[in-house]
């Protein structure tokens, strides 16, 4: 396995932002479904993702969707990825060829069997609190496990040496104001998290 940490950059509403996170070497680009200051449509998350690299992973955010919030999502956008939370996947039917990223909310009772990667997230997403780190390197553990929750460039690093994820996730730690990324931010973020995830044993 590669040493370097897995890096997802969440809740891009402009071309710049994801222009900024293509090139600061992102692993994924997240659009958000979900009621937020960072929602977009699916024509919207189209358009943005339009230039988006083959080799970095479209992810749809979303939080307790219908099946036809779902539908219009995978028709209109068609992510690589789904991303919502764990006990929403009961009930929905998911597309052929949409890979499921399963959110496990801080402080909430695990499953049985674990998915094989999931994001570990606090309470409420796109709050800017952090989540327990303590228990997220217990999980780390067991899963590929994405950290989410309060990063930003000034502590990313620490989250990493401290929970030893697979990857890490951020959204409200690079922006200027709520729901607009600052550019420099996204390249600190992936740049601290790249210098940090080299130096964790696997």
């Amino acid at each position: 396995m590669s040493d370097a940490v897995w890096v997802k950059v969440c809740g891009l509403t402009t071309s710049e932002a994801v222009a900024a996170a293509v090139d600061a070497g992102v692993n994924a680009v997240g659009f958000v479904f979900a009621e937020s200051k960072r929602r977009v449509t699916a024509q919207q998350a189209a358009a943005l993702a339009r230039d988006v690299p083959a080799n970095i992973t479209r992810v749809a955010v979303m939080l307790h969707p219908s099946q036809a919030e779902l539908d219009e999502v995978w028709s209109g956008f068609r992510p690589d990825v789904l991303q919502t939370d764990i006990d929403d996947l009961t009930s929905l039917q998911i597309p052929t060829g949409l890979q499921v990223t399963p959110v496990i909310r801080s402080g909430r009772e695990l499953p049985a069997v674990l998915p094989t990667r999931l994001l570990f997230e606090g309470p409420v997403s796109g709050t800017g609190e952090t989540t327990d780190w303590s228990a997220a390197a217990r999980l780390a553990t067991r899963t590929q496990l994405i950290l989410a929750g309060g990063l930003q460039p000034s502590n990313v690093a620490a989250a990493i040496a401290t929970a030893k994820p697979f990857g890490v996730d951020v959204s409200s730690g690079v922006e200027a104001r709520p729901g607009v990324k600052d550019p420099q931010k996204i390249y600190e973020f992936v740049r601290n998290a790249r210098a940090a995830g080299s130096g964790v044993a696997k």
